[in-house]
């Protein structure tokens, strides 16, 4: 007897005032993202684990904020839609169709932290240390949202727990809807809670105290292995490269920097925790 499968029928908006126009949940995503991030920040600056106050912290977080968006939207696109922007240019401007990649987020956020550690006179691998361990809960966020929003889907599958997104099915011109795996909600487990529990445990490990950049490095690794793993359940969403899904291809670029970044910090660098946290 075949299962009765789950039909996606979630709307993108929690408040909706015309066909385009409305407060998605993807936004609110974003939102929460930061929000948590902040909340951490301030968590550590009142157990000593980190150097950074209130208006440190929320000057911090607008770098953040614009690294995120600018990098994941620029990201999208040269890592996932290139022949788009060739064709349309402008779509880079259109926010409201959607389109953001992790991996350029990363990017992005690394380079508007040393702009900010520049201005601010302090080592740049101390500030991603601290900003690493909150990022998780913003990709599991933003993974959520992509569930409700019905995309990134899952390969075709038959187990009991798989959805049928008929949008995306309509999308890509199949006529018949099939059962796929809710990856987005493997990947918000994966990279988002699973993550940020081993990100927050090396965190708040005691012991020696962690040379900056470790903790980044890290994060870098953990995330391209969560990411791997998430992408095996995923449908592609671009051509492949030397067979490999892109996030796939992309996430070992990851590895290596990770690695390259720890051997770095225990040959080079000092601690990442604030002075009173070695105590």
């Amino acid at each position: 007897m075949p299962f009765a499968y789950w039909v996606h029928d979630l709307s993108p908006f929690l408040v909706r005032f015309s066909d385009t126009l409305g407060i998605r949940y993807y936004g609110l995503a974003y939102l929460a993202g930061f929000a948590a991030a902040a909340w951490l920040l301030l968590i550590y600056q009142r157990r000593q684990r980190s150097p950074f106050g209130l208006s440190e912290i929320s000057d911090l977080m607008t770098y953040v904020v614009f690294g995120v968006l600018i990098g994941g939207r620029l990201g999208y696109f040269l890592l996932y839609q290139t022949s788009s922007l060739r064709a349309d240019p402008f779509a880079l401007l259109r926010v409201w169709e959607g389109g953001m990649a992790s991996h350029g987020g990363f990017v992005g956020v690394l380079l508007a932290l040393l702009v900010w550690s520049r201005q601010k006179k302090v080592p740049v691998f101390q500030v991603t240390d601290l900003i690493v361990s909150s990022a998780p809960l913003g990709l599991f966020f933003g993974r959520i949202a992509n569930f409700i929003n019905g995309e990134l889907v899952g390969k075709a599958t038959s187990v009991p727990w798989a959805v049928i997104f008929p949008q995306n099915e309509a999308d890509r011109g199949l006529a018949a809807p099939l059962p796929r795996h809710p990856s987005q909600l493997y990947q918000a487990g994966l990279e988002g809670l699973l993550l940020f529990a081993f990100i927050q445990w090396r965190f708040w490990r005691r012991g020696a105290p962690r040379p900056a950049g470790a903790l980044s490095g890290e994060f870098l690794i953990a995330y391209a292995f969560a990411r791997i793993l998430g992408e095996r359940f995923r449908e592609p969403d671009a051509s492949l490269i030397l067979g490999l899904s892109r996030g796939t291809f992309y996430s070992g670029f990851f590895i290596v920097a990770g690695a390259a970044l720890i051997a770095s910090a225990h040959r080079t660098r000092p601690s990442s925790l604030h002075p009173s946290a070695s105590k």
